[in-house]
C-alpha cells in the first residue's frame, strides 16, 4: 500500500502512542472523528496468551465522537518495512483502514489506522467495565503485563490533557 514517492501517516490510539516500535520522521497530536477507543479486543500474542487472554483496545464507530491519538509520518523509503511490521504487530485480528485525521494545528492527514472489528475471531465486544478490569488485572504476555498496557494508555492520554472515560474508568477499577 505504499504510495508513490510521498510519505505516509499512520495513527496510533493504544499502545502506539507509548511504544510505537518502528522509525518516523515527524509525529503530531491528532484526533479521529466518529469512532472510540473501547477494550474490546483480545489479545493473545500481546498482553495475554491463548490460554489467558488479555483485552487490548480497538476503535468503534461513535457518531460525533473524537478520539485522540498519535499521528506518525513515515519516510517514503521506510513505508513498506514499516507497513510490514505493524502487518505483523497488529496480526491478532487488526486490518488497515483509511482515516482523515486532524491535528492541533487544524491540520487534515490521510492516514492509516489498525483496528479490530466484530467479523474477527478476537473481538468481545461489549462488556461491563468490572468484567474487562478482572481479566487485565490477571493477563499477562509477551509484551508484558495487560495492567501496563492500561495504566501507559492512562499516562500518555494525561500527558496529552486527553480525557477518554472508558479508559479511566478501567483504570480506576484496577
Amino acid at each position: 500500500m505504499a504510495r508513490g514517492n510521498v510519505s505516509m501517516w499512520i495513527f496510533g490510539y493504544g499502545s502506539l502512542i507509548f511504544r510505537p516500535s518502528f522509525a518516523y520522521e515527524e509525529r503530531r497530536d491528532a484526533w479521529l472523528t466518529g469512532w472510540v477507543r473501547r477494550f474490546w479486543q483480545s489479545s493473545t500474542d500481546h498482553r495475554g496468551v491463548p490460554a489467558a487472554p488479555g483485552r487490548v483496545v480497538t476503535l468503534v464507530p461513535e457518531p460525533g465522537a473524537r478520539c485522540w491519538g498519535m499521528a506518525y509520518r513515515i519516510a517514503t523509503e521506510r513505508v513498506e518495512e514499516v507497513l510490514a511490521h505493524l502487518d505483523y504487530r497488529e496480526q491478532n485480528g487488526y486490518e488497515r483502514h483509511r482515516v482523515i485525521l486532524e491535528t492541533r494545528e487544524a491540520t487534515l492527514l490521510d492516514a492509516l489506522v489498525y483496528v479490530a472489528g466484530p467479523s474477527n475471531p478476537h473481538y468481545l465486544g461489549s462488556s461491563p467495565l468490572e468484567e474487562i478490569a478482572a481479566v487485565v488485572r490477571s493477563a499477562h504476555g509477551p509484551s508484558g503485563s495487560n495492567r501496563d498496557y492500561v495504566l501507559r494508555l492512562a499516562e500518555a492520554l494525561a500527558e496529552a490533557g486527553e480525557h477518554d472515560a472508558h479508559v479511566m474508568e478501567l483504570m480506576r477499577l484496577l
